[in-house]
Order: structure tokens, then C-alpha cells, then sequence
């Protein structure tokens, strides 16, 4: 696909998912790979106004949103925009969701945890017509080894480390965090460089998007109570 300059068109794209920290940074990886963002959303209400304002080559949408599942949304969602591709990208790889998102017209389902390079190929094969479909096989993706791994370090973190990452992965600053939790600055740093370390991670954006690739702040029943 290309301009009338011979220069590669970029493709528009609109992302929509309730996590503010993981769409900032999916939108800047985008970017960097030779598409365009229109427009981000963290509702299904959102990203149907998104479409029906940019009509984008591709809706990048995640399955579980606040007003409702993704998959049951795609023929509203197609309606509003017949020519935008829509692709699922999701922690969420259960077999039977992907099979009804693909018969229910999606273009693709792809799993949070695919690497950078893998996503950009994916919506490529997308814009060529292709219908793509790439979760983990096998075994549920909570159970993968590296999402296996991740569990393991977050299980070590304290009730309010997990309270943090939360926020984090909202895109709450210090400030907010400070007042959401009613504790200073200084303690916010504290727990915030403490969950980092038992996490693995440098940065708050890497905490954030671990935490939604790896579905880290589900509740973890297994695990003794008050620790």
C-alpha cells in the first residue's frame, strides 16, 4: 500500500482498551512500525464513536471492556464502519471467544502476549485480507511458562503493592496515587520502586504492561489471607 509519492501509506488505526498505560504505550509502538493511531478508547461507546469518526483500516480492540465484551459488540461495531478491519487483542484466548469473534466477522484475534514485531506482522497480514488468529496452543495462556513466571513474582508482592500496580496500569501519577491512597508521596515511590524490584521491571510502563499481558491483578484465591 502506498502513497501517490511512492512513500508506504501509513494505515489509520484506532486502539481501544481500558487500560490507559498499556494503550499509551501499544499506540507508541504502533506509531514506530509504520501505522497511524486516529484515536484511542477504553469503552465499546468510545470506540464506536473512534469509527465512526476516523473509519480506520483497523479497530485494535480488547475483548473485556467496562460497558461490555468486544466479541458481542462486532457487528454494532462493523456496521459503523464497514470498511475498518477489526482485531481482537486479548488476554483472554479462550478457544470457544475466538472462534465466535471469527465467525462473528473479526479479522483477527491475536493474545496480549505477542511480541512487538509478531503484532505489527499480524495486522500487515490483516491489511492484505488475511484472517488471523494467533494464541498460545495447548494450555491455557495463564499457564505458559512466561506467564507462569510473572504469577510467581507477583505473588510476592503486599496487598498494597498490588493497590499500585492497579493504579499503574489506570496511568495514575504520583499525585493521584497519593490521594487515592491517602499516604505521601515519598511512601507512594517507596512501594511503587518496591513492586518494580519483585516484578523485574525498570519502569512503571513496564509494570503496567506485564500486569496486563500476564492478567496479574486478577484475584488470587489461592493465596493466604492478609498477606
Amino acid at each position: 500500500m502506498t502513497a501517490p509519492d511512492g512513500e508506504p501509506r501509513r494505515a489509520d488505526v484506532v486502539v481501544c482498551d481500558d487500560h490507559t498505560v498499556f494503550t499509551e504505550a501499544l499506540a507508541a509502538v504502533l506509531e514506530a512500525h509504520g501505522f497511524r493511531v486516529r484515536d484511542t478508547a477504553a469503552t465499546l461507546a468510545g470506540a464506536l464513536a473512534a469509527v465512526r469518526a476516523a473509519t480506520p483500516a483497523i479497530l485494535l480492540l480488547d475483548r473485556h471492556l467496562p460497558d461490555g465484551d468486544g466479541v458481542a459488540a462486532l457487528p454494532t461495531l462493523a456496521a459503523a464502519s464497514p470498511r475498518t478491519r477489526i482485531v481482537l487483542l486479548s488476554a483472554d484466548g479462550d478457544p470457544a471467544a475466538v472462534r465466535r469473534a471469527v465467525d462473528g466477522g473479526a479479522a483477527g484475534y491475536l493474545h496480549k502476549t505477542a511480541g512487538v514485531r509478531d503484532l505489527a506482522h499480524a495486522l500487515r497480514r490483516v491489511l492484505d485480507g488475511e484472517t488471523v488468529v494467533d494464541v498460545p496452543a495447548g494450555r491455557s495462556p495463564r499457564h505458559s511458562p512466561d506467564a507462569a513466571a510473572a504469577h510467581r513474582l507477583a505473588a510476592h508482592l503486599t496487598p498494597r503493592e498490588r493497590e499500585c500496580l492497579a493504579l499503574l496500569v489506570e496511568g495514575a501519577s504520583t499525585a493521584a496515587m497519593e490521594r487515592r491512597l491517602g499516604v505521601s508521596g515519598t511512601t507512594v515511590r517507596t512501594h511503587v520502586q518496591a513492586l518494580l524490584t519483585k516484578l523485574g521491571v525498570h519502569s512503571r510502563l513496564e509494570a503496567a504492561s506485564l500486569a496486563v499481558r500476564h492478567r496479574l491483578l486478577l484475584p488470587q484465591p489461592d493465596r493466604a489471607a492478609g498477606t
